[in-house]
């Protein structure tokens, strides 16, 4: 099921005006999932690009900027306080991060408020590196990508490392046996927001995980960030699919020919020493369709 245009409310839940780059997607993300759930949300903004720019347009629902490390710690306060003053019901608790957030620093808090069964949604906007403070690597960059801390020139560094591989976020979480999960896309928002909405009936915890492509630490014309987002999504890089009291299954539909993983890697100048090498688009072609069959093999 996806959610169709009339079915989404005009209403605003974030002021108008914020501090973002242009075509900023987490920032469209946060917009849609406060249309989904609406005035009664507590959200809690781990640090990371969101928190910056919502110093400007800030959400019109309590908000608050916490550590990268404590935003899941600090969510469970909070469903706690509202269980024992009996205020729980009808209370939407969100936390919005970034990847560095979730995958690296923040993962442990995060998975500790699973298994406390903390009735939460977690939202990772997932940019693939530390944009906030210069765009650094993190646990869901992919292979080859340039970042400051994996520099690309002339000269191949650290020729004696293995391949740094990105963390699968969706699989560690579905290891806590979360009631539910699910991998979405900025470039689908109906689907986002059906996910959301899903998510918010859910008693316990919850996570998405949406890919939000950066136009400033990707290097893409930030006409082009939705398209750039697409193309992830038909290539295979990214599938979007949800798990449900452990049930898995594709929410978006997958075309029998997948488009060539160059075509998503083309319009970002983060994969452009690349382009011109054969033997690492090959490469990457195979850990896509690797990652693509063992997630399709692990459908119901």
């Amino acid at each position: 099921m996806v959610m169709k245009p009339k079915q989404v409310t005009c209403t605003e839940h974030l002021n108008p005006g914020n501090l973002a780059c242009a075509a900023c997607t987490e920032v469209l993300g946060f917009r849609h999932a406060l249309k989904v759930l609406g005035p009664n949300t507590i959200a809690i903004n781990g640090t990371g690009c969101l928190a910056v720019v919502m110093q400007m347009g800030v959400p019109k629902v309590p908000h608050f900027h916490v550590l990268f490390e404590n935003a899941p710690a600090v969510i469970s306060g909070i469903d706690d306080a509202l269980k024992a003053m009996g205020k729980r019901d009808e209370v939407n608790l969100l936390v919005v991060a970034g990847d560095g957030g979730t995958a690296d620093i923040g993962l442990s808090a995060l998975s500790g408020a699973i298994e406390r069964n903390q009735d939460f949604i977690y939202i990772c906007f997932d940019n693939e590196s530390y944009m906030n403070t210069g765009g650094q690597r993190s646990g869901t960059t992919p292979f080859g990508a340039r970042t400051s801390t994996t520099p690309v020139g002339r000269a191949v560094q650290g020729e004696d490392r293995l391949p740094e591989l990105r963390k699968d976020l969706m699989a560690i979480i579905a290891a806590h046996n979360i009631p539910y999960a699910a991998s979405t896309s900025i470039a689908y928002p109906l689907d986002f927001m059906e996910r959301v909405r899903k998510a918010s009936t859910v008693r316990g915890p919850s996570y998405i995980h949406c890919h939000s492509p950066c136009p400033t630490g990707w290097s893409i014309e930030s006409s082009r960030t939705v398209e750039v987002a697409r193309l992830a999504v038909e290539t295979g890089a990214v599938v979007l699919y949800e798990i449900e009291n452990g049930e898995r299954r594709l929410t978006q539909k997958i075309k029998k020919k997948r488009k060539p993983i160059r075509e998503y890697l083309a319009p970002q100048g983060r994969f452009r020493h690349l382009l011109d090498d054969p033997e690492a688009i090959e490469h990457l072609q195979q850990v896509v369709d690797r990652g693509f069959a063992a997630t399709l093999a692990s459908m119901s």
